[in-house]
């Protein structure tokens, strides 16, 4: 006779007991499979959150956590689990709530069951390589020209402002990712400067990210505040049809008579990093939604007077670097940034060093960083 303890392990899908805390308190073997972790990795150690996509962290916090709160179940929600390879695996999710409250922690079952069909482009994009492509040099020579179409050679020179930037592909640079900058004028003391990171990676992703891109550039001219732009961006790849949605940090640089004036709206990206010449660093910008994956976004747009300070953009793929287990992390990045000379081309480096020495010098997801401040 089966026992309850079999019934649980052996079940056809994935199934969780986490607790109020958020940590996993047990998983089965489906469960394990589908995140790639093994038991000692999970139970006891990882959050249920650590185990999702950046938005679907956000989505669980705004939209499931509420749900759940109040009703007590969700069913059937879209979201993708994260391997440790940074493999998106997409599964329905279930939950529903065993303990606790809202205030003080809810403690829930989760049930998730791997589904293939949001991805199928991966199976599209494989057989145009296949066809397309005859040998691993020539899509490495493609990936390549397209990531340089998406990268600029290097930042452009701006009067009285310092910019510098790094870019580092995921792996051997055989596939194309999403993460990119721009940095352009729109009026004689007016700059943008943008960073970014489309989900997924390939060829699809790097067609989401050239229309990010440009579409950030037309609309740029007649939408001055970044939040305004962001739901016009977000407005736009809803219009689109895309699967894929975007984090990005965006700023709109005036310059003046004392300085720089700042504008700067997030979408679903790591605030930007100030550090000051005495080494203080503080973070900015209010978190928003990322564009292109729900319905109703927010975005707010914050405003900064700079003198002096070194402002750091940067994508997850420096903190979410891992080794062992261990991410990064914000804690690290932080204390490397206060310890650094004030100077934009060692920050914009050494923290894509850092980040690539945390994880053994091969890189799991794409890194871009970039840093900016005044000058005389």
């Amino acid at each position: 006779m089966t026992s309850p303890d079999d019934l649980f392990e052996l079940a056809p899908c994935g199934y969780a007991l986490v607790g109020e805390d958020g940590v996993i308190e047990r998983a089965n073997a489906e469960f394990r499979r589908i995140v790639a972790r093994s038991t000692e990795e999970l139970e006891g150690v990882a959050t249920l959150a650590s185990l999702l996509s950046t938005g679907g962290r956000i989505y669980a916090e705004t939209h499931l956590r509420p749900v759940l709160a109040h009703d007590g179940e969700v069913r059937e929600v879209s979201l993708d689990l994260v391997r440790p390879d940074s493999t998106r695996v997409p599964v329905l999710f279930n939950a529903d709530v065993t303990s606790g409250t809202a205030a003080t922690g809810m403690a829930f079952r989760v049930v998730v069951v791997e589904t293939r069909e949001r991805h199928r482009y991966e199976q599209d994009l494989r057989a145009a390589t296949s066809r397309a492509e005859q040998s691993t040099r020539e899509a490495v020579a493609l990936a390549t020209a397209l990531q340089k179409t998406l990268i600029p050679p290097a930042p452009p020179e701006i009067p009285s402002l310092n910019v510098a930037a790094t870019y580092r592909p995921a792996g051997d640079g055989s596939v194309v990712g999403g993460d990119f900058y721009d940095i352009f004028q729109v009026g004689a003391a007016d700059w943008w400067v943008v960073l970014g990171d489309v989900s997924g990676k390939g060829i699809r992703a790097a067609t989401v990210t050239s229309f990010v891109r440009h579409t950030v550039r037309a609309l740029s001219i007649d939408h001055p505040d970044p939040a305004d732009l962001l739901h016009r961006l977000d407005r736009a790849m809803h219009l689109d049809g895309t699967e894929h949605y975007c984090t990005l940090v965006l700023a709109r640089l005036t310059r003046t008579d004392t300085g720089w004036t700042m504008c700067l709206s997030l979408a679903g990206h790591p605030p930007a990093l100030l550090r000051r010449p005495d080494g203080q660093v503080s973070e900015l910008g209010v978190l928003g939604t990322p564009v292109g994956l729900i319905d109703e976004p927010r975005f707010e747009t914050v405003h900064q007077h700079l003198t002096d300070e070194v402002v750091t953009f940067y994508t997850d793929g420096v903190t979410e670097a891992r080794a062992r287990g261990e991410l990064y992390g914000e804690d690290r990045l932080h204390g490397l940034l206060r310890s650094l000379p004030h100077d934009v081309d060692t920050i914009a480096e050494q923290l894509a060093v850092a980040a690539l020495r945390h994880q053994g010098e091969v890189a799991v997801d794409d890194i871009a960083v970039l840093a900016f401040t005044p000058s005389a």
